[in-house]
Parts: C-alpha cells; sequence; structure tokens
C-alpha cells in the first residue's frame, strides 16, 4: 500500500465504479471475496482493494492462430 492515504469507497460508490449494483458488492463483501473496512457499522472498500479487484479479474483475451477449414475425415 502506498505512503498516500487511500481513498474509502462506499458500497454505492464501489458498485459504481464496477459497472454493478450494490448487491453484487454487498455479496463479495459476505462471502469475504474483496478487502474491505468496517467503520463502525459502515462498510467502506478502499480505491486500491477494488482496483486489485478489477485486475485479479480481468481476462486477457486469447491468442489464435488462423483458422482450419480443412475437411473432417
Amino acid at each position: 500500500m502506498s505512503n498516500e492515504l487511500d481513498c474509502l469507497l462506499t458500497v454505492d460508490e464501489a458498485a459504481e465504479r464496477l459497472g454493478t449494483g450494490v448487491r453484487f458488492v454487498r455479496r463479495l463483501v459476505a462471502e469475504r471475496r474483496i478487502a474491505f473496512v468496517k467503520v463502525g457499522r459502515h462498510v467502506r472498500i478502499a480505491d486500491s482493494a477494488l482496483t486489485a479487484y478489477i485486475e485479479a479479474h480481468t481476462v486477457q483475451p486469447a491468442r489464435r492462430g488462423r483458422p482450419s477449414y480443412r475437411r473432417a475425415a
């Protein structure tokens, strides 16, 4: 983690950044699939934790060669 203060996002802000609904983010928290901070009864997600989640779940495109159009035997 960097020396700078990490911005804490609300569940609503995290959902907006992911482009998902609030229920999805709450499920990530409930299943402990994303790091979060409890501030009293409030849940906050660090910007760096959200970035790490996005990077960990980014799927790179598959590299393909030319398609083979050989006749089946």
